[in-house]
C-alpha cells in the first residue's frame, strides 16, 4: 500500500498550490539594514517558497494562491513570481487608495548574518491584501475540483496573519479534502505574528484546528509545542541529536492526538554561528523513522528559505518516488543547497540535489 495516494498527474492542471503571502524582499547585501545605501529586491513567502522550488528546481507545474494591491510594486512581484514560472493566474488584485491606509503590499527587510552576528528580518505587512482575504473570496472549487491539483500547501504564517486568514485556510483545505488532493503545512511558528493576536494560546487554537485536515505535517520541535500544544522531557540545547530523540519521542503523543498525519517531518539544525551549522533531517511515516544524511559545517551564505527547500523536496519525493527515505535526503539536499545562494527561493537544480542525494561534493564543474 503506498504511504500516500497521490492523484496522477493526468487528471490534474497542477502538481501543487500554495496560499500565503509574497512579499518583496530588500535585501542590503553584505551590509546591515541600518547602514544600507541600495538594496537588492527579491520575492518571497514561506508558503510560495515551496511553490517556486518545486517549479524551479523539481521541474513541477505550480500555482500560488494570493492577493495584491494592484500597484507598482504589486506587479514588481508578481513580475518575480512569472520569471519563476509559478503560475499567477489565482492572484486576487484589490484596487489601491494611493497611500495604502486600506489595502497595501507587504515588505520583508533581511540581512543575512555572519560568524557571530545573527540573521535578521524586519517584516512590514500590517494591512496587506493578502492578509485581508476573506472566506468566499477564492473558488477553491474552481481551483480544486475543476482545474485540479494534487498538492495543497500553507501554514502557521499565513494562518497567523489575521482574523481571517485562518477561515480562508480552512476553506481551502475543505475544498482540497472533497476532491482528493493531499495537504501538507508547515507549523513555522513565530512568536511576532501572534503578539497581537491571542498569543502562543490563540496560536494554538488556530492550528489544532487547522490540523485536522493535514497529511503532511511539517515543523521542528519548538513549532510542535507553541503551535499545537506538545511538549516533551528533554533540553533546551539547540543540538541535532538532542533534537532528533525529542521528535521520536513527541511522535506517539502526536499521532494519538492527529492520526490524519501520514508523514511528519522536521529539519534538525545546530547553530554553530550565522554562518556554519550541522544540516540534516528526519521523517516519519507508516511507524517508521527515515533521517537523511546529516551535514556537518554545513557553510552558510542566506539561511532564510532552508525549510522551505527542505518541504519542496520533500513533496517532490513523496509525489514523484513515492518513497520517505528517499523524500527526506531530497528536502536535506536541497535545502542545504538553497542555503548556499542569496534570496528566499531555491537556484538549485534537480541533477545538483541528486548529485548530493548521492554523495557527491563541492569540486568544481567543467
Amino acid at each position: 500500500m503506498a504511504l500516500l495516494n497521490v492523484k496522477p498527474k493526468d487528471k490534474c492542471r497542477f502538481d501543487q498550490i500554495s496560499l500565503g503571502e509574497i512579499m518583496l524582499r530588500l535585501d542590503p547585501g553584505d551590509v546591515r539594514i541600518k547602514t544600507a545605501r541600495s538594496f537588492t529586491a527579491w520575492e518571497g513567502g514561506g508558503e510560495y517558497n515551496v511553490a517556486r522550488g518545486l517549479r524551479r528546481c523539481f521541474g513541477q507545474r505550480t500555482a500560488v494562491v494570493t492577493a495584491f494591491a494592484d500597484n507598482e510594486v504589486g506587479r514588481l512581484v508578481e513580475d518575480f513570481i512569472l520569471q519563476g514560472g509559478v503560475d499567477a493566474s489565482f492572484i486576487k488584485w484589490v484596487p489601491y487608495d494611493g497611500l495604502g491606509r486600506s489595502t497595501r503590499n507587504g515588505l520583508n527587510f533581511t540581512e543575512r548574518g555572519f560568524g557571530v552576528r545573527g540573521a535578521v528580518g524586519v517584516s512590514d505587512r500590517g494591512h496587506t491584501a493578502a492578509s485581508q482575504l476573506k472566506k468566499g473570496d477564492i473558488d477553491w472549487e474552481e481551483i480544486f475540483g475543476k482545474q485540479g491539483a494534487r498538492w495543497f500547501h500553507t501554514g502557521g504564517i499565513y494562518a497567523g496573519l489575521s482574523e481571517t486568514t485562518p477561515d480562508v485556510i480552512e476553506e481551502a483545505m475543505t475544498a482540497a479534502k472533497k476532491h482528493g488532493t493531499l495537504i501538507s503545512f508547515d507549523l513555522n511558528y513565530r512568536p511576532s505574528l501572534w503578539k497581537n493576536f491571542g498569543g502562543q494560546k490563540r496560536a494554538q487554537e488556530v492550528n489544532r484546528k487547522l490540523a485536522r485536515y493535514v497529511d503532511v505535517m511539517i515543523g521542528n520541535e519548538e513549532d510542535f509545542t507553541a503551535s499545537l500544544g506538545f511538549k516533551v522531557e528533554g533540553t533546551d540545547e539547540h543540538l541535532s541529536n538532542v533534537e532528533t530523540e525529542n521528535f521520536k519521542k513527541m511522535i506517539g503523543e502526536v499521532t494519538k492526538e492527529f492520526p490524519n498525519f501520514k508523514v511528519i517531518a522536521t529539519t534538525l539544525r545546530t547553530v554553530k554561528s550565522a554562518s556554519v551549522n550541522d544540516w540534516g533531517a528526519v521523517a516519519w511515516g507508516e511507524g517508521k523513522f527515515f533521517e537523511s544524511a546529516m551535514r556537518r559545517g554545513l557553510e552558510i551564505y542566506d539561511r532564510v528559505g532552508g525549510g522551505d527547500s527542505f518541504a519542496s523536496g520533500l513533496i517532490y519525493g513523496l509525489m514523484e518516488k513515492g518513497d520517505l527515505a528517499q523524500a527526506v535526503e531530497y528536502g536535506a539536499a536541497h535545502g542545504a543547497l538553497a542555503m548556499t545562494t542569496p534570496g528566499d527561493t531555491s537556484m538549485a537544480s534537480l541533477a545538483e540535489v541528486e548529485s548530493l542525494v548521492k554523495g557527491g561534493g563541492a569540486r568544481v564543474q567543467r
